[in-house]
């Protein structure tokens, strides 16, 4: 899917010439040799993304896929991460795996969505370190914020679990506009009262920008390769 011209939404500008492990270590930016021309988003900065809990509704069964869509919903997202590590080096040939609710706040293969696959979703990552997955921007369920879940293997070995999370502005803004995300009910659980978003922190958070046919959602994953 064509992103054309994407209109930035929101920016995260908070950590520019500084990277940031998972421990809280800061890295001077002058320390990190790998050439950082290539990565997503124009940044100069290698995060090492926290880990946050897998969650109930992980399926591992493996569906290497781009559009995990199916017959659900919303706001059409593309969701584009790259995997580098701890120095900014891409890591080709890593395998992503996402996962998230539909727009009522549905997981497949669980309630009301058993025997079903939709939004779940396995790329390898290309010589730049990224996939791409063709979805709709995640709804919402009481206890949790907006989030997408993933993990990153490299073989056999899982090297991440983490949580993709959104500006709650944005989601705001997207759920007024688009019937699918309709609710009797509203939404108490946001970025700040999240407790596995505040643990996350900005090193999660996707840059999401609006193209003309969909939204696209951009995030560096940094991951420790050994």
């Amino acid at each position: 899917m064509t992103q054309d011209s994407p209109k930035t939404l929101t920016r995260r500008d908070s950590l520019i010439t500084l990277a940031v492990t998972a421990t809280g270590l800061m890295i001077p930016r002058a320390a990190l040799a790998q050439d950082t021309s290539q990565l997503l988003m124009g940044s100069d900065v290698c995060s090492l993304v926290p880990e946050t809990t897998e969650g109930p509704y992980y399926v591992a069964d493996r569906m290497i896929r781009s559009d995990i869509r199916e017959d659900r919903d919303g706001q059409p997202l593309l969701m584009r991460m790259q995997v580098v590590d701890p120095r900014c080096a891409p890591i080709e040939g890593a395998r992503v795996d996402i996962w998230h609710c539909d727009a009522q706040g549905t997981y497949s293969a669980f309630g009301d969505g058993r025997g079903e696959t939709f939004l779940r979703g396995t790329q390898m990552a290309d010589a730049r370190g990224v996939v791409e997955f063709t979805t709709i921007y995640p709804g919402w369920y009481p206890g949790r914020t907006v989030h997408i879940h993933f993990k990153v293997y490299l073989d056999a070995q899982t090297l991440l679990t983490g949580q993709i999370f959104f500006d709650d502005g944005n989601s705001e803004a997207i759920y007024a506009s688009d019937p699918a995300y309709a609710r009797s009910d509203r939404r108490r659980v946001v970025n700040r009262n999240d407790g596995i978003a505040r643990r996350a922190g900005e090193a999660s958070v996707a840059r999401l920008s609006r193209g003309q046919n969909a939204y696209l959602a951009q995030l560096i994953v940094g991951v420790r390769d050994g």
